[in-house]
């Protein structure tokens, strides 16, 4: 799972190490070989908009490592701002139809639709009947504030803390990541008044969450963190200074307004939230789903098409998982062979310790076969770290945070402790694949490195190629050299698996009126995994509809563009060549992705 930009902490993931203290504004955009007039009015257009995102995200733009705006939160929870995004969305979509696509290089036309699809689907997802319900559902346990910007601002997230301006910077984003919270109250409120709430569960988990951060107090908060880890050029009258000041705002306000959100949650919203999970159960909500299809996949797919090639998959890895079981010489059923991989203690970790040593000798093997696959390679080195413990219990198994585009900050592979016992050793190959070499890691450094993409290809993207890349890299386990023994590879089937249920469990809870122990029961049957992960997955699709779908839509897409290359060249195929293809201009929608690759091998230049 991908942790990056503001949409992506949103989702909770969230995002860690030193940033540059200086400005890193991008400069204006400078004519290359082979631009004519209508390349330099796409790429001022691209310029300016980005310019203008940075400015309203300004957390988006610390990640990227540009601090012009770093004392300020964003004004995020307000009617006027998102009528502001709709605005910026309609310049945009106006200003691109007034540049002429068939003058524009090839390499601006891929730009070109990335940017027109994008602006496109953004602006269905403002449809007054769809903003009606989303604006009422502002938080939850995995798309809040709660979930990534404690870690921001932690002194050890994606916020800087290098100078006394870097300390102060943070106390003003505090004082705003406070007020959203009664801005969340309110719309809240009018949710239960027009009888569109969140889901229970929904509820419950989010009351944890603050449980978690209240009980931290002052000295042991997060947000009071930094000032434990001043570098030694703060002089130590700032530090005396800076450390008062950190403890009274976390006394004073931060805690407060975590009470406030807690507090309301549990004893006026609670009662009011509905039994429901799937999101046609709310009016308009069958609506609001299939946008969220469409944002997540870049395709308007039905909900049933989607079920039943959900269907389909899980058959078809089923079959495989049953010649793993004979491989490994089991002879009870396929039932019977997922309750012994999830109990018999063999695969279960002996410790934190022994499950980070595991992922850094994964690491080396994979390193040592990447270049028969890929000649492009991130320069951006990578970290491996523990999920904070704030937001163990409801984070995924694994996730990646992005590093900054020159290397300062590095990308960073998440991996999840919680409940030791089921952290599973014959699920961790596959995990480092997708989550860091040559999944995310891979696909999101790449792009941030390439200077000759504009900013919003560069640092933006979409769920489906995003995810799509990542679980297509799973499909690589022979040539990188793991998943060399059935259990590994029953790992392997496992994820994909998972990516391949995904599909059934969405759909059936937000258009089949699947209860949530229903689906739990499903993913169990049908796989390995363990109660807790299927539990956390199945409460993060309620949380965050649509989005789980883009995994294998995405996956799927970038097979058959894979076998097409290979019908197509025969013996000369080679899988650096087409990696790079589909690498080397960034996250791309799938129609755009499909129309580059037919285009690669039609020998369009």
């Amino acid at each position: 799972m991908r942790l990056t930009c503001l949409a992506a902490m949103l989702l909770a993931t969230t995002f860690i190490g030193a940033v540059p203290v200086a400005s890193q504004a991008l400069p204006p955009p400078a004519p290359i070989a082979g631009d004519g007039p209508e390349d330099a009015k796409l790429k001022q257009l691209f310029y300016a908009s980005d310019e203008r995102d940075l400015k309203n995200d300004p957390l988006q733009a610390i990640f990227r490592g540009d601090m012009r705006y770093a004392d300020r939160f964003g004004e995020y929870l307000t009617d006027a701002r998102t009528a502001q995004d709709k605005r910026n969305v309609e310049q945009d979509l106006a200003a691109i139809a007034a540049i002429d696509r068939a003058k524009l290089t090839r390499v601006d036309q891929i730009a070109y639709d990335v940017f027109r699809n994008g602006r496109e689907v953004a602006l269905r997802g403002f449809a007054p009947n769809l903003v009606a319900i989303d604006r009422l559902l502002p938080l939850s346990h995995f798309g809040g504030f709660q979930t990534f910007y404690p870690d921001f601002a932690s002194g050890k997230g994606g916020a800087p803390f290098k100078t006394v301006a870097d300390y102060e910077n943070n106390l003003r984003r505090n004082a705003g990541y406070a007020a959203v919270y009664d801005r969340a109250i309110a719309r809240f409120r009018e949710g239960i008044a027009k009888g569109v709430t969140q889901p229970k569960l929904v509820v419950r988990n989010m009351i944890g969450q603050f449980d978690n951060l209240i009980a931290e107090g002052v000295e042991k908060s997060t947000f009071y963190a930094p000032v434990t880890m001043f570098p030694a050029s703060i002089p130590a009258a700032d530090r005396t200074r800076l450390t008062a000041a950190y403890a009274r705002q976390v006394r004073e306000v931060i805690n407060p307004a975590h009470v406030r959100m807690r507090d309301f949650l549990a004893n006026e919203y609670l009662a009011k939230a509905r039994d429901t999970v799937g999101l046609s159960a709310l009016p308009g909500g069958a609506a609001l789903y299939a946008q969220r299809i469409e944002d997540s996949t870049t395709l308007p797919l039905e909900p049933e098409a989607v079920h039943q090639l959900g269907l389909s998959e899980v058959a078809r890895i089923t079959q495989a998982m049953e010649a793993q079981k004979a491989a490994v010489g089991f002879k009870g059923t396929l039932a019977a062979f997922f309750d012994y991989l999830r109990t018999d203690p063999r695969f279960q970790p002996k410790s934190a310790a022994a499950v980070r040593e595991g992922y850094e000798a994964i690491g080396k093997r994979v390193n040592a076969r990447i270049a028969t696959q890929f000649s492009l390679v991130p320069k951006s080195p990578l970290e491996i770290r523990a999920v904070p413990d704030f937001r163990a219990k409801t984070d995924a198994a694994g996730s990646y945070q992005q590093g900054t585009p020159d290397g300062t900050r590095p990308g960073i592979f998440y991996y999840n402790t919680y409940d030791l016992p089921t952290r599973y050793l014959w699920g961790m190959e596959t995990l480092y694949l997708h989550e860091a070499v040559p999944g995310h890691h891979y696909q999101i450094s790449l792009a941030q490195e390439n200077v000759a993409l504009p900013a919003f290809i560069r640092f933006g993207g979409n769920t489906a190629y995003v995810e799509g890349w990542a679980l297509y890299a799973e499909t690589l386990w022979k040539e990188l050299g793991v998943e060399s023994d059935p259990y590994q590879r029953m790992g392997g089937l496992n994820d994909e698996m998972l990516r391949a249920m995904r599909l059934v469990v969405d759909t059936g809870i937000h258009a089949k009126g699947w209860s949530r122990d229903q689906a739990i029961a499903y993913m169990l049957a049908n796989s390995p995994m363990g109660r807790t992960d299927a539990t956390a997955e199945v409460e993060r699709y309620i949380s965050i509809p649509g989005q789980a779908l883009a995994y294998k839509i995405g996956q799927l897409t970038i097979l058959r563009m894979k076998a097409k290359a290979q019908a197509a060249q025969g013996a000369a195929f080679d899988p650096r060549a087409f990696h790079a293809q589909v690498l080397d201009t960034g996250a791309l929608p799938m129609p755009v992705l499909e129309k580059k690759i037919d285009d690669w091998l039609g020998g369009v230049k």
